[in-house]
């Protein structure tokens, strides 16, 4: 009976010491990065931000010794249904804005769009917040274009590639993907929403009319 006793309070001690490890240590598992499209709604052209989450203990990250920072990534999106978008673009935002790419790129065809980026960490590191809330540091945005006659409601998918979305460092020789593990992708949407009513405009001839009541007004006010 003693024996067994003994047993359970080395289990529980060992189960309480587990517990108390800090996040950062070798037992406890890291979660991986993340990269995150946003899901929002609108019309006309819609604004739909794109994230990037830094979390410590990863391959690459802010908290890691140079040469092992997030300096690059190649983000690619497809977008469904391609009838529904009449343009889209796909440019640096958020932490990235004031930062000069090395290189970049944002390649196009129906359907999806990507953007590359690689910067010099010297220079030009990329300031992620080490574990911020999800979704993350926001680093790019879609510009997303709706034709008027996309019904409200219609939801157009946004979905990250898993083959071709990755992070480096800046020499590319440390990728963070979904197929190593170390990365996640959480993909987005638009939700069409019905658009506004139109601003009225003033025709040639009402614009002629105002003009002449304006000059009418302005004479008599002179005299």
């Amino acid at each position: 009976m003693n024996s067994i006793n003994g047993y359970s309070r080395l289990a529980l001690t060992a189960a309480l010491l587990f517990a108390l490890l800090p996040a950062g240590s070798a037992l406890a598992q890291a979660l991986p990065d993340s990269i995150t499209v946003g899901t929002v709604s609108g019309s006309g052209t819609v604004d739909v931000p794109v994230y990037i989450r830094d979390v410590a203990g990863t391959p690459l990250g802010i908290d890691q010794p140079v040469g092992s920072r997030i300096q690059s990534y190649s983000i690619k999106v497809d977008y469904a249904s391609a009838a529904n978008v009449s343009g889209i673009t796909f440019t640096r935002a958020g932490i990235t804005t004031a930062l000069t790419p090395a290189f970049e790129s944002s390649p196009s065809a129906a359907g999806t769009i990507s953007l590359l980026d690689n910067f010099v960490e010297a220079t030009n590191l990329i300031p992620f917040v080490s574990n911020a809330a999800a979704p993350g540091n926001q680093v790019a945005h879609l510009l997303v274009t709706i034709p008027p006659a996309v019904p409200p409601g219609t939801v157009i998918t946004l979905t990250l590639d898993p083959t071709l979305t990755q992070l480096t460092n800046q020499g590319g020789t440390t990728q963070e993907t979904t197929g190593n593990g170390s990365l996640a992708l959480v993909n987005g949407s638009i939700t069409v929403t019905a658009a506004g009513p139109p601003i009225p405009t003033l025709s040639y001839l009402g614009l002629a009319l105002l003009a002449i009541s304006l000059g009418f007004i302005a004479v008599r006010l002179l005299k």
